[in-house]
């Protein structure tokens, strides 16, 4: 990772001793702004107002509300204004979650910071830093702006919120680098970026960037600056929700109008026009919505995946593409002894004893910490250190000093080639140890040596340079985390995409790749680099034939997230730190690490894995498409239910007979619909091969075959009820009992769409149509009941009649 940096910025700053003075930072504050990484914004609580002013539910439901209350209904009233307040408490919640989550960011920065200025140390707010500060550097501290170091003192930084590595990362002074006045390039091991912290030693650095330029700054305000589109399914029900509302208005005004018109009176047509009003309604659509993804919610707990978005349940179950980060995610996340490579007069035991030795138990190198947990698995004694000499960059080794036997036990680990150049190992032996080393690198391991050396007690204690006795190899390795090669697998078989997107150089990217199967074994690796091929409106390159990007960093992979819904895929994001806000905001969905994520990360995600494994996230996605599949099947059978029950109740009144429902018996209609769409469609038949949805500019809320069998069935069933109707009049009959038959017919229809859809292949489905059946039967044939409902019983040949319509119901669903 380089940066440019303005010779201006550098200008007369090049010396360690060099400071600012009062006057200077004054006019560099008015020159570049205060040290504001996130600049949060005062009364922001406007804002929710403004949102919750504009939502069109809010409006809907007041509305609906209101009408219920004109029409003495008031119970209905009653429960549909309590339900604007959850609204407007989610609205609060989270306009809350936004503030906290940019909270969080800001927590990764210093508070105050030392300096000098004016050739004296002192401690301010980090708020006030400058370029051109020069800050003291200290182990466990954060570091609050990006800049040189122009001195470093075996300084190492973990830079995990920046580039979700969490190998600490050495860093070494920049006073020797030639900047001319052109823009210079310069390596990422002489910067310090704000939002990382120091591990171990000590330094100074000369701050170059603040506030909203340094690279953290451009991530927070990547993050604040992304926001989370609504859902196709949410888009698509609002507008459903609207044209029915439209069309249920636009039919109430006509039909009250055409009732006036036959003289029926006012009374008749306000009637008319409630009735049809209250039927049409399509207040289930939200409410089946919110319980499906509840259920969701609670669904995908069980498998490990906490949602923190309701409605991105819906989401989950459309998804084509995972960007997956590898570290933590795909491997385990750090080092363990894989295997030991002894010299032919040791064991494995010895040389695993002297790396420890050479390891510090304190340490937050990986390396030391895989060793000294291998060490204590072993129960290994370790003898106290009486000197040590700690690894640095130049000399690429760790070496300690015990007590033993008498003697100094001099022993060292550290890079293969570098302990091999101070051991005794001949020409002909080193070129073998070479071949080993090569095998265990090509294999991605992370490979160092160890040697000892045996002095006299009376010797001086200076490090020896040479003479060590050669004890062998030590290979670490992040593993595979378990079930990532099935799932990664099982992904391919559900024609879902993954693309691994990593820091890590390239070959040790594709040797994970191809462990896991990327690819089918044959992974296609780029550099992040190379992404201008693939993103922008110049893209001649399509990122579905890429498994690996290699050597990214963080607005490399919101760049590469932003392509693939270019290409009109829906995108799944994991990540864990920091770095990883502006991917996570911008895919369609972010998945965040619960047991290593920051909380960063997990405020701005949708999902957070309470395991951290890659496995969870298809378990979740298969969960989500069974949700998703059980959610279009419920609002085909409402839409199907409703066709023939507002046409007919708007046609038969316009054709000038009775009303063929009054509200008590919509409200008994109600009764069975609600539980059928609640309750029957949650637990779906399971399909193995759900086919993946592409996303698409304008989304449809039915599919096209959806689309045919609803108007079919739809057409047909009101036929049979409007024919039924107007029949049983003209033959006799009365209003009551004509009323009742096609009351029955509407339940019958209900029974065979839901069966036709879904199935009885659940006990719990099946108790409850028996229980629709029964009360339908039981409601209409006891007459105390039929008094009080404005029943008339039924003939035997009309309950005929009502099997026959639920029969061609069921046909018609399913042979279209």
């Amino acid at each position: 990772m380089r940066r440019k940096i303005d010779w201006l910025r550098i200008k007369n700053s090049a010396s360690a001793q060099w400071s600012l003075d009062d006057k200077e930072v004054s006019r560099r504050q008015n020159q570049y702004g205060l040290n504001d990484i996130a600049g949060i914004k005062d009364n922001v609580w406007y804002e929710l107002i403004i949102n919750t002013l504009t939502d069109p539910m809010i409006w809907f439901l007041l509305i609906t509300s209101l009408l219920f209350a004109a029409l003495n209904n008031y119970s209905e009233a009653i429960v549909l204004g309590l339900a604007i307040i959850p609204l407007v408490a989610m609205d609060a919640y989270l306009h809350w979650r936004t503030q906290m989550s940019t909270q969080s960011l800001v927590g990764h920065l210093a508070t105050s910071v030392s300096v000098i200025r004016s050739g004296k140390e002192i401690r301010i707010p980090s708020i006030g830093l400058v370029p051109g500060d020069l800050v003291v550097i200290q182990p466990g501290q954060s570091i609050a702006a990006d800049g040189l170091f122009v001195a470093a003192d075996n300084i190492q930084i973990e830079e995990s919120s920046l580039t979700g590595e969490s190998i600490p990362v050495t860093k070494s002074s920049g006073l020797s680098l030639q900047l001319t006045h052109q823009e210079s390039p310069v390596d990422s091991i002489y910067w310090g970026f704000a939002g990382t912290k120091v591990l171990t030693g000590k330094g100074l650095l000369r701050v170059i960037f603040t506030g909203k330029e340094t690279l953290y700054g451009q991530i927070v305000h990547s993050a604040l600056a992304t926001s989370k589109e609504k859902t196709p399914l949410q888009l698509a029900l609002r507008t459903l929700v609207f044209q029915l509302i439209v069309l249920a208005g636009f039919l109430c005004i006509i039909l009250a109008f055409v009732r006036l018109m036959q003289g029926f009176g006012v009374v008749d047509a306000i009637l008319s026009a409630a009735t049809l009003a209250i039927a049409a309604l399509p207040d289930e659509f939200p409410i089946v919505l919110t319980v499906y993804l509840g259920v969701g919610v609670y669904r995908l707990a069980q498998k490990k995946a906490l949602v923190r978005r309701a409605v991105s349940v819906e989401n989950l179950g459309r998804i084509t593409v995972i960007c997956s980060d590898k570290t933590g995610t795909i491997t385990e996340g750090h080092f363990k002894v894989a295997l030991c490579v002894p010299a032919a007069h040791t064991d494995s035991q010895t040389v695993l004893y002297l790396a420890a030795l050479a390891s510090r138990k304190d340490s937050y190198d990986l390396l030391d910490m895989a060793i000294m947990d291998e060490a204590d698995k072993a129960q290994l004694y370790l003898e106290p250190r009486i000197k040590t000499y700690p690894f640095t960059e130049d000399r690429k080794r760790e070496t300690a000093v015990i007590a033993k036997d008498s003697s100094w036990f001099f022993v060292t680990k550290g890079a293969p080639e570098t302990i091999m150049a101070l051991s005794t190992l001949t020409l002909e032996e080193k070129d073998e140890w070479r071949n080993k080393i090569k095998e265990l690198a090509d294999l991605r391991y992370k490979v160092i040596a160890c040697a000892r050396l045996v002095m006299a007690e009376d010797t001086d204690l200076t490090e020896p340079k040479q003479a060590y006795e050669w004890m062998g190899l030590l290979a670490c390795s992040d593993p595979v985390r378990d079930g990532v090669i099935e799932a990664i697998a099982e992904c391919q078989a559900s024609n879902i995409h993954v693309l691994m997107i990593t820091g890590d150089h390239p070959a040790t990217a594709q040797a994970v790749a191809k462990q896991i199967g990327l690819g089918l074994g044959h992974p296609r690796v780029i550099l992040a680099e190379e992404l201008h091929d693939y993103t922008g409106i110049n893209a001649t390159k399509n990122l579905l034939d890429v498994d690996v990007i290699a050597r990214a960093i963080p607005m490399q992979k919101f760049d590469a997230v932003k392509a693939l819904q270019s290409q009109g895929e829906l995108v799944a994001v994991t990540g864990d730190g920091v770095n990883d806000v502006p991917a996570l905001k911008a895919g369609d969905i972010g998945i965040a690490m619960g047991e290593r994520g920051s909380q960063s990360a997990r405020e701005v995600a949708d999902i957070v894995l309470l395991d951290d494994n890659f496995d969870s996230i298809v378990n979740a996605i298969a969960e989500g498409r069974q949700l998703f599949k059980n959610i279009r099947h419920a609002f085909n059978y409402l839409v199907m239910i409703h066709f023939p029950f507002v046409l007919s109740a708007a046609l038969i009144p316009l054709m000038g007979f009775p009303l063929p429902f009054y509200p008590i018996h919509i409200v008994f209609l109600e009764l069975i619909i609600h539980p059928t769409a609640l309750l029957v469609f949650q637990d779906g038949p399971k399909d193995k091969e759900s086919a993946v949805e592409k996303r698409r500019v304008h989304y449809h809320f039915f599919s096209p075959h959806d689309s045919q069998k609803i108007i079919i069935t739809g057409v047909l069933t009101t036929v049979m009820i409007t024919l039924s109707f107007i029949g049983s009049l003209t033959a006799g009959y009365s209003e009551v009992y004509a009323r009742t038959l096609i009351l029955a017919m509407l339940s019958s229809i209900s029974i065979a769409i839901t069966i036709a859809l879904n199935g009885l292949n659940v006990r719990g489905k099946r108790i409850i149509i028996y229980l629709i059946a029964l009360c339908t039967v039981f409601f209409i044939q006891l007459p105390d009941m039929g008094q009080l409902l404005d029943f008339a019983p039924l003939s035997l040949s009309s309950w005929g009649l009502v099997l026959i319509t639920g029969l061609i119901t069921w046909c018609a669903v399913k042979l279209r």
